[in-house]
């Protein structure tokens, strides 16, 4: 069975996670600058099979979509463009930073730990990603 991968995409930084084979845990990968992200992409895609690419959509607390939207809506059309035969799905992001702010607090890290904001991406990366397969599994 393919993989489930997730993208956090961020101006600078860009949290990936994803699925086992069997897709039934969602893990972190190491953050990736955002310049280089379609290298990484491209070396993990020709080593595993992908079944769909799950990226964080950002939304405010009205529903409105927020800042980084002007920059995450191209990346997803040239997600589509590059690699057409993987399906790229939203899920919404938000509240992802900080629940993974909460996980490092009680996961017991200290202040110095919780302040590496490459982490906190490839938290909210893996939070997205259990979000997303969770709610597949509640519409089956």
């Amino acid at each position: 069975m393919a993989r489930l991968l997730s993208i956090d995409y961020g101006k600078k930084r860009t949290g990936i996670a994803v699925t086992d084979p069997l897709q039934l845990i969602a893990n972190g990968l190491p953050t990736v600058e955002t310049s280089r992200l379609f290298d990484f992409l491209t070396d993990y895609l020709k080593k595993e099979e992908v079944a769909v690419i799950v990226v964080g959509l950002p939304k405010q607390m009205n529903n409105e979509p927020s800042e980084n939207m002007k920059r995450v809506e191209p990346f997803v059309n040239r997600l589509r463009k590059i690699y057409p035969h993987i399906p790229v799905e939203y899920y919404d992001e938000r509240f992802s930073s900080k629940m993974a702010q909460q996980a490092m607090i009680d996961g017991g890290l200290k202040k110095k730990e919780r302040q590496n904001k490459a982490l906190v991406d490839e938290i909210s990366a893996t939070i997205i990603l259990q979000g997303y397969m969770e709610s597949k599994r509640m519409r089956l």
